[in-house]
């Protein structure tokens, strides 16, 4: 897909960091937006940011894990823009917890949205998608869904998950011969907000407090969201099915496939220095 200029492109989590960077960059590309999130104003702050590009932009409240809402999401925007070519599934949110202490109620959450808002986004446009002569769908995974890390086993499992049905679903697009060319997106440390938005279950072993884990991320986040919007924009025009998005991604992907368990031997020694007194004393700083 070369050309963007025309197309109507649906990125839902559009109100903020990735989400709102991309919808910016494909109106700049001459996409009409269909900008979906939860959070409704922000859903309409990135509308009229992208309709000053000169495309139509429309701002659409969506709970990506709401399996009926997300059904009728795709008559909406026929609705209102009458057709679709790409679709972003973006939404994510993140849970800190160990294994051992993660609740359900946390776990559900988190797979309603990273793993089953990707999977409705799919099954749902799809039909949609599938009648135009060219076509695209983006989900996105994480570094994440490429390593496992310790207190992120529901984060890593949802994202791991998004690549495995992304991959497969691929493999069956090409086979049918679909126009429909699918993209899975990893990720590194980005600048946006999802770790401030994300649930901790704090005090425990190697599990850091939410305003330590903002500092760290912040230092970590190298890749400002409109870096990685302007490369999955140009993965779409591509058709590439696989992006690393951030040197972090590229660096951790190759260690992962040099060290396929010793890598996780790095992270738990990590962990456990910093349960003991003094590495807790020492990740204060």
């Amino acid at each position: 897909m070369r050309d963007l200029n025309g197309k109507v492109a649906v990125v839902t989590g559009a109100g903020s960091g990735i989400g709102r960077s991309l919808c910016i960059a494909l109106a700049k590309g001459g996409c009409s937006l269909a900008a979906a999130d939860i959070d409704e104003a922000s859903a309409a702050q990135t509308a009229a940011v992208a309709g000053k590009h000169g495309v139509k932009a429309t701002s659409h409240r969506v709970d990506v894990a709401e399996i009926e809402r997300m059904r009728e999401f795709p008559s909406e925007v026929l609705e209102a823009h009458g057709r679709v070519h790409i679709l972003v599934n973006n939404a994510g949110v993140s849970v800190s917890h160990t294994v051992r202490e993660a609740t359900l109620e946390d776990l559900e959450w988190i797979v309603g949205i990273n793993f089953w808002g990707v999977v409705y986004g799919c099954k749902f446009f799809l039909p949609y998608l599938e009648k135009e002569s060219e076509a695209a769908i983006v989900n996105l995974s994480s570094l994440f869904g490429l390593i496992g890390v310790p207190t992120q086993a529901s984060y890593c499992a949802t994202k791991f998950a998004v690549r495995g049905f992304t991959e497969s679903f691929r493999a069956e697009l090409e086979a049918s011969g679909s126009p429909v060319r699918i993209t899975c997106v990893h990720p590194g440390g980005i600048d946006t907000n999802i770790v401030r938005n994300g649930r901790f279950r704090q005090g425990m072993a190697g599990v850091p407090t939410q305003q330590a884990a903002i500092a760290r991320f912040k230092k970590l986040a190298i890749t400002t969201p409109d870096r990685a919007a302007d490369e999955i924009v140009a993965a779409i025009k591509r058709g590439r099915p696989r992006l690393l998005v951030g040197r972090d991604a590229k660096l951790l992907s190759l260690v992962q496939r040099l060290m396929p368990v010793g890598y996780q031997n790095v992270f738990a020694r990590m962990v456990r220095g910093a349960s003991s007194p003094e590495g807790s004393a020492g990740g204060g700083s």
